[in-house]
Order: structure tokens, then C-alpha cells, then sequence
């Protein structure tokens, strides 16, 4: 497989995100639910803490995708879903750490939503090519 980034602005890179990426040769694709800040058993976990929220995303995503044989390197697209993007954006460092990690240059979008399952704050939808 061959992966090419496309960022025709340098703008996005204080935010940790691409503007395409052009994948050739791919073998596999794995699309991934939503990931929110929940317990293995589905219950709810941190709430009231966004930063603790946004880590539990990434934790039960990386476990779907090495349960899938991959990795947070192979995720081209994010999707991110928040009641509340000032606070997203407030902690979007926590992001930007979590991307560092993994390896992961995801073309993104961050939408704001009136309400999540569980009343969590965040909930993350990611794309894979291997």
C-alpha cells in the first residue's frame, strides 16, 4: 500500500490533521463505529471529564483496531462528534498527544452535536487501510 498526504496549506498542522490522504494499493479497509468513553462492558466512564473522555476514545479504539490486526498508524480518517467544541478544542492537546503515539496523519472533521449516546461529550469515528 502507498500513502500519500495531501496538504496544498500548512495550517492544519498546529492541529494535527491532514487535508486528504491518497492510499493506493490497499489490500484492507476497516471502518470503525463511533468509539466513546465507555467501560468493556458499555458503561459510561468520565463524566464531566473531557480530557479522561477523549483518552478512553482512543484506548477502546486502538483496541478495536489491533482486534482487527491494525494500528492508529493505519487510520486515515477521523471523524470527531462533541456536545461541546469549546471544550474539544480546549483539550485538543490531548488529541494532538494521542496522534503523536500513534503515528497517525488522519484526514479529519470535528462536528458539533446536541446530544451523545450516554450523554458522554466526545466520540470518535475512524477509518483504516492496511
Amino acid at each position: 500500500m502507498q500513502r500519500n498526504v495531501v496538504n496544498p496549506w500548512p495550517w492544519q498542522d498546529a492541529f494535527g490533521f491532514v487535508q486528504a490522504n491518497v492510499v493506493e494499493g490497499g489490500q484492507r479497509v476497516v471502518y470503525c463505529a463511533g468509539q466513546a468513553s465507555v467501560s468493556a462492558d458499555g458503561q459510561p466512564l468520565h463524566m464531566g471529564d473531557l480530557a479522561a473522555q477523549i483518552n478512553q476514545c482512543f484506548d477502546n479504539l486502538e483496541t478495536v483496531l489491533r482486534a482487527a490486526n491494525m494500528s492508529l498508524s493505519q487510520v486515515v480518517r477521523l471523524t470527531y462528534y462533541t456536545t461541546d467544541l469549546d471544550g474539544l478544542l480546549a483539550n485538543w492537546n490531548v488529541i494532538l498527544e494521542r496522534l503523536k503515539q500513534g503515528q497517525c496523519q488522519p484526514a479529519s472533521s470535528v462536528l458539533g452535536v446536541t446530544r451523545l449516546a450516554f450523554d458522554l461529550a466526545i466520540e470518535i469515528e475512524a477509518t483504516a487501510v492496511e
